[in-house]
């Protein structure tokens, strides 16, 4: 089965009410209540966007997303009655894209799950729709610097003989700053051109660009391709790639 959502939350009531009122605007959804019975139901669905809470009984919801990520490629939402900068760090620093903090109303979150599933759907299309002469694709790759090439087809980053798995949204930044090489990209277009959503705060944009460098850089804290312009932006700084 596909869905285009999956609620995991260990209150039933929250969880089947979410379920329920996506449904009915045509967001086909469904809900689990435990860390096991989220599993499975992965094992066995294809599933396009995760909601995802941090307690999940004796289990964390952390610790759900560590795994998600292991194994799957779809945008997580934590929703949480946490509030702490902590957890909300925590929580994007391991692989959350967005954290909505409880109580929320489900017509604004169904509003927010639309724009991000609109989004992430729209990757494809616009990993095809590079510019022509803007960088030059061989065999699907695109040279990045010596012996590192961003992948179209698979949107990976091949390294040094190595393939390393991208994020949806690490793959559009990269692939953003690729085609604006050595041009600085402002805070405010990021979130405008790649991003598509203007209430994604600068701290979820900074994380994403630290993994970026975890995965391209040879020192992430002294970067030589990804480079901040402080109060600016952010530039990939590399030559003429032939």
């Amino acid at each position: 089965m596909k869905y285009k959502c999956l609620v995991i939350d260990d209150d039933e009531t929250i969880a089947a009410n979410t379920a329920e009122y996506f449904n009915i605007f045509d967001i086909s959804t469904a809900y689990v209540t435990s860390f096991e019975d989220a599993v499975s139901f992965l094992e066995k669905n294809t599933v396009s966007l995760l909601l995802l809470d941090i307690n999940l009984g004796d289990r964390s919801g952390f610790e759900l997303c560590k795994k998600v990520r292991r194994e799957y490629d779809m945008p997580i939402l934590f929703i949480s009655a946490r509030t702490s900068d902590d957890d909300v760090l925590t929580a994007l620093n391991i692989g959350g894209d967005d954290y909505i903090k409880k109580p929320f109303t489900l017509n604004i979150l169904l509003a927010k799950v639309k724009a991000i599933l609109g989004r992430y759907e729209r990757l494809t299309e616009a990993a095809s729709a590079v510019p022509a002469g803007a960088v030059k694709e061989v065999n699907g790759r695109i040279c990045i610097a010596d012996d590192m090439y961003l992948d179209t087809a698979s949107h990976s980053l091949q390294k040094g003989g190595s393939v390393i798995s991208l994020k949806a949204m690490e793959f559009k930044m990269l692939l953003y700053l690729v085609k604006n090489r050595n041009r600085v990209i402002t805070k405010d277009e990021f979130l405008k051109n790649v991003w598509e959503d203007d209430y994604v705060g600068e701290g979820t944009l900074a994380v994403h660009i630290r993994h970026l460098r975890e995965k391209t850089e040879k020192d992430p804290n002294n970067p030589d391709l990804i480079k901040t312009v402080w109060g600016v932006g952010y530039i990939l700084e590399a030559g003429a790639v032939e």
